[in-house]
């Protein structure tokens, strides 16, 4: 694939797409089992019907590493192309250091600065944001490699109905670069309301209440959420972001091909598409195949899409995110048709056991 010469004049989009799920599969049969409940019970109410769990091993890095390696492939680069390797997570390997460096040292991409952000689900796009400026910066601008990454079940209450339903594991990545006007990206807003960061947490392992045996006892170690305060809020926001980005930019629905959001709950996505008018040839979902992946949904979300010709070249999409924090973002894309590779669960055992 041939791209633009690094060039500070030229905008800068997606050129490659890539993504990792961990093999393990869990149903809704398997934790309807351990919660007591049917597995119609966990579809009517999430639309999850699948989701993917890290095998004991594999850490964040190790689900990162092979989405980064296909994103690059697909970008038809080498990792020595990369100048900047950025990875949104909230399950990082350890608290320090960067899970990006972890990344980096797998996949010899030396000659990348590393470094990770931490906006939850949101991750992806304000990581996006932080190599777009980046490269458009230099005067000489190279390749990043952003990747979303969540290992969410380790930190899974296998008795909370409000979490293990939901979350899971797995990976996406893109390789950001110079793209032929007018592709790229366009209009990023970004936001966050701190006041509200007790809503989804996982309250021990940091500063504040340090890994003990009190903290054990009292599942600090596990994701703590209110669910009915986080649906009201994206039932706020996400409206309200589409409605803003379109005022912004002058544009009606009509204008946009395809929007990109965080896949928080298939059942609640399709509700507030209807109520936008966004039907599911515009929406794209697929939380029903691998559940809420935290900063890794967006990404994801877009390579499915691209793999499935939902966005095509030429094609405007919109991006919306949300997440713990609580954060919130948008940007416009417009789409260049960049390769995306997807890696088949069946395969990621193979990639395992063989140097990245």
């Amino acid at each position: 694939m041939s791209h633009p010469p690094p060039s500070g004049g030229h905008p800068i989009g997606i050129v490659g797409l890539g993504s990792y799920l961990p093999m393990r599969v869990r149903t809704n049969e398997e934790i309807g089992a351990a919660l007591g409940v049917t597995p119609e019970w966990i579809l009517e109410r999430t639309g999850v019907r699948k989701r993917h769990m890290a095998a004991p091993d594999e850490a964040a890095s190790d689900l990162a590493a092979p989405a980064v390696k296909s994103a690059v492939a697909a970008a038809g680069l080498d990792m020595r192309d990369l100048s900047l390797l950025v990875c949104a997570t909230s399950t990082p390997d350890e608290l320090g250091p960067s899970t990006a460096c972890r990344i980096q040292a797998r996949l010899h991409a030396g000659r990348a600065v590393a470094l990770d952000v931490s906006a939850a689900c949101s991750g992806w796009l304000f990581a996006a944001k932080v190599a777009h400026d980046w490269l458009r910066q230099e005067r000489r601008p190279g390749y990043a490699a952003v990747v979303g990454v969540e290992a969410y079940t380790k930190f899974l209450d296998p008795r909370d109905r409000g979490t293990s339903v939901l979350f899971a594991d797995g990976a996406a990545a893109a390789v950001l670069g110079p793209v032929t006007p007018p592709g790229g990206f366009t209009d990023f807003r970004l936001g966050s309301d701190g006041s509200l960061a007790d809503c989804v947490l996982i309250p021990g392992g940091g500063s504040r209440m340090p890994a003990g045996t009190r903290t054990l006892e009292q599942g600090g170690h596990y994701i703590h959420m209110d669910g009915r305060v986080v649906s009201r809020f994206i039932q706020a926001m996400f409206p309200r972001l589409v409605r803003e980005a379109l005022t912004r930019n002058r544009l009606t629905l009509d204008d946009i091909d395809c929007v990109i959001t965080h896949q928080p709950n298939p059942v609640l996505l399709r509700g507030l598409g209807r109520q936008l008018g966004l039907g599911e040839d515009r929406l794209v979902i697929v939380g029903d195949e691998v559940g809420n992946i935290g900063a890794a949904c967006m990404p994801y979300a877009l390579a499915a899409a691209a793999a499935r010709r939902a966005v095509e070249p030429g094609d405007r999409a919109l991006v919306v995110v949300f997440g713990a924090g609580m954060t919130w973002g948008s940007a416009l894309l417009h789409w260049t048709g960049a390769s995306s590779i997807r890696i088949a669960p069946s395969a990621s055992r193979l990639m395992e056991r063989t140097p990245v």
